[in-house]
């Protein structure tokens, strides 16, 4: 019989996974056992080809080559990457091998990965799909137990070659076009300028605000505080003399008490977590970019096995899930930290689950992200980490406490004809916030702002004297610049930006982006140029504003990229064919192109914006490849300044990031002067060993930063994989 290939997203993963199978043995790029060989991907080890790859006439930059629709869509190997896509070529294809698992993320992206492995590989073997929520050794026992057929993932599958593809051509095309048009270097992506496009207007709101006076009236009653109100219960004055002339009336006066109102007021708790609710929490309360809170979200997930599945969009659980919440409570409970919270509710009755907690018409590919039932010690945590976790955790134990329960009081006075108005606020019972409240102590601006202050017993006919009133001035205030936080919740609901009503509806379910997607795609904004940050604030840059400027609205509207997420979301579904999605792309393609072809426009980019050189105007060096071109750095890559007439020079900022370098301007520099940088510090993406190796230019014509030499560090702990050997080249 057989053995089984499981093919991970990650070396981290395929570890956690051989352990649990028990494939102990290392080889090249694998982890082997007597049934199962465990291997991995790197993220993405397959792209789509470039333009150039399916002509070479394409490699120049022309109107006359647009739009560029391929027939079909080829795949190309990533070349950073390409020695572990050999060995998973080798492996799939090899006779031993009867079936595959396909154990990458259980998502969208995941199953993209794994799909154009297995296409560009040409492998026919059958596969089966692991799909699980927690990393936890007894989740994966249970994934593999319980595997299902990898067809019943087609529709999935589908639809993110969908989504690369339509990514693609609207972006290849469109950065093409209006690059062209403008002759300055135009990053344009399906989803990122709608994006850009509600930062630009929302400074343009900013802008365009024209801040006014207006003046309150603030008395204080001796130990608790008032305003006046008019007969809408609004406390804005429009002219100083009438606010100053109510603070002179009634100053040392008596107010009698008009009326008390009392309500009692609940409020439930909020949903467990989704990703862009936890990015966003985040963001609020730590300061953290959603890019950050994915990142340590993704470790807690993976390396230290504390929650579930990151990536998802619901916030609720399944009915069949119960009995693991009841013992991932249970396991809560034996934390210090936790226990005072969880141990109440671990009743012999068990948990009471509402309607806001499980609900499966509500669960997604995946269900809400809860901690899992492993022994959680908090001290092997970072800081960072930490915070994270406690948020998850607490919001998972809070969810099954009462609802917090308060009273609002409010109290009318009557002075000099004029009425004022006092609000207080009694806590009956803190329910869920007394937990999140003790657990995450950390409070954001916008809970201390609405702490309101405590009233004495007070009754109706009572009279208490006005000890003093002030005018105050204030000032209408512009609306807020988008946070991170803020960006997030208007990209998930991108709906309510389109004026149509019908589609409006058809868009509830749909934004800009995917909670796995939207946090790269802000850090694309900030990385090409187009947005900067301002403490906590995303400020659209003069590049980003003009470029929404010159931009049909088709491209830059939430609105078209909404009916696409329908669309992706409907093929998923089974609801639409491929085909009609990528007919309609392919027609809007063909719009933007003939846009660019014909626009009209005064809008002129900065001379700095067009030549994309470093801050003191000098160039890097010549070009190695034209010997004619300069070498100018963008905010991503280094490249000629010949692009246009074809030389092929480029080198990606990003490109060794798999090997820990980050391509500086000032390493760029001393290749072109020295012709290599011996020595530079690597670390091999497949094993982990650490070593040095000798950085050059590639001899293909391109220019592309290759590494040579590879000499290992003596002493490399716990691995002993024959990856890397000395005089390897990269």
């Amino acid at each position: 019989m057989g053995r089984i290939l499981v093919v991970a997203e990650k070396p981290s993963v395929a570890r956690d996974i051989a352990k649990t199978l028990g494939a102990t043995q290392k080889g090249d790029g694998v982890l082997m056992g007597e049934k199962y060989v465990i291997s991995w991907a790197i993220g993405h080890l397959v792209t789509l080809a470039e333009p150039e790859d399916y002509n070479q006439t394409f490699r120049k930059w022309s109107f006359a080559s647009l739009p560029i629709l391929p027939e079909k869509m080829e795949l190309k190997a990533i070349k950073n990457t390409r020695s572990q896509l050999k060995i998973l070529h080798k492996w799939m294809n090899d006779k031993d091998i009867e079936s595959i698992v396909c154990a990458t993320d259980s998502g969208r992206e995941g199953e993209l990965i794994f799909r154009y492995i297995y296409d560009i590989t040409k492998c026919k073997k059958p596969f089966k799909r692991l799909w699980i929520s927690s990393m936890t050794e007894q989740a994966i026992k249970e994934g593999f137990a319980n595997l299902k057929d990898g067809t019943e993932y087609d529709l999935l599958y589908h639809s993110a070659k969908c989504r690369s593809e339509a990514d693609w051509l609207v972006g290849m095309n469109a950065t093409r076009a209006y690059t062209l048009r403008y002759n300055v270097l135009l990053s344009i992506g399906r989803v990122q300028t709608p994006t850009l496009a509600l930062i630009v207007e929302k400074q343009k709101e900013i802008d365009a605000f024209v801040s006014k006076d207006y003046f309150e009236v603030q008395t204080d009653f001796g130990g608790f505080q008032g305003f006046w109100i008019d007969e809408e219960e609004q406390t804005k004055i429009e002219k100083e003399e009438q606010a100053k002339g109510i603070s002179k009336k009634v100053e040392g006066q008596n107010a009698l008490v008009t009326k008390v109102d009392k309500e009692e007021k609940r409020l439930p708790a909020p949903l467990l977590y989704d990703l862009t609710e936890l990015q966003r929490e985040c963001n609020k309360k730590f300061g953290y970019s959603a890019k950050k809170t994915l990142d340590i979200a993704q470790g807690l997930y993976e390396k230290r096995k504390f929650i579930t599945y990151p990536r998802t969009d619901s916030r609720y659980l399944s009915d069949d899930m119960k009995g693991k919440v009841q013992s991932t409570m249970k396991r809560l409970g034996e934390t210090k930290l936790f226990q005072d919270f969880a141990s109440p509710l671990l009743t012999d009755s068990g948990l009471s689950f509402s309607k806001r907690i499980v609900d499966n018409t509500k669960v997604t590919d995946h269900h809400a992200i809860i901690p899992t039932d492993v022994r959680h010690r908090l001290d092997s945590l970072g800081e960072e980490e930490k915070n994270v976790f406690l948020l998850v955790a607490a919001r998972f134990i809070s969810v099954f406490y009462p609802h917090y329960r308060y009273e609002v009081t409010k109290v009318y006075f009557g002075c000099c004809e004029e009425r004022f108005l006092s609000k207080g606020t009694v806590v009956l019972d803190d329910g869920w916030q007394g937990v999140e409240k003790k657990l995450v102590p950390v409070k954001t601006k916008k809970e201390k702002t609405n702490e309101e202050q405590k009233l004495p017993p007070l009754s109706e006919g009572e009279t208490y004297i006005i000890v003093e009133a002030k005018a105050l001035k204030k000032k209408t205030s512009p609306p807020k610049p988008y946070t991170e936080s803020s960006l997030l919740s208007a990209m998930e609901n991108a709906g309510r930006f389109v004026e149509d009503e019908a589609l409006k509806e058809q868009m509830k379910d749909s934004g800009l982006g995917t909670p796995a997607t939207r946090a790269a795609i802000i850090e694309r904004l900030l990385a090409v140029g187009y947005i900067t940050r301002k403490g906590k604030n995303l400020i659209p840059t003069e590049k980003g504003r003009q470029l929404i400027q010159v931009v049909p609205e088709e491209l830059s509207s939430p609105q078209t990229t909404g009916k696409w997420e329908k669309g992706l979301s409907s093929i998923a579904k089974g609801n639409m064919e491929e085909q009609r999605f990528m007919d309609s792309i392919k027609r809007y393609v063909t719009f933007l192109v003939g846009d660019a072809v014909r626009r009209k426009t005064n809008v002129i980019f900065p001379e700095e914006v067009k030549k994309g050189r470093q801050k003191d105007g000098k160039a890097l060096g010549k070009c190695p490849v034209c010997n004619e071109g300069d070498v100018l750095e963008n905010s991503k890559a280094y490249f000629c300044t010949r692009w246009k007439s074809g030389c092929k020079f480029t080198v990606w900022k990003d490109s060794l990031m798999p090997y820990g370098i980050n391509l500086t301007n000032k390493m760029i520099q001393t290749v072109l002067k020295d012709g290599k940088i011996p020595d530079v510090r690597v670390t091999l993406p497949q094993t982990g060993e650490k070593g040095k190796a000798t950085m050059i230019f590639s001899a293909d014509g391109k220019g592309r930063i290759e590494l040579m030499d590879f000499i290992r560090d003596a002493t490399v702990k716990g691995n002993d994989s024959p990856q890397a050997n000395e005089g390897e080249k990269k």
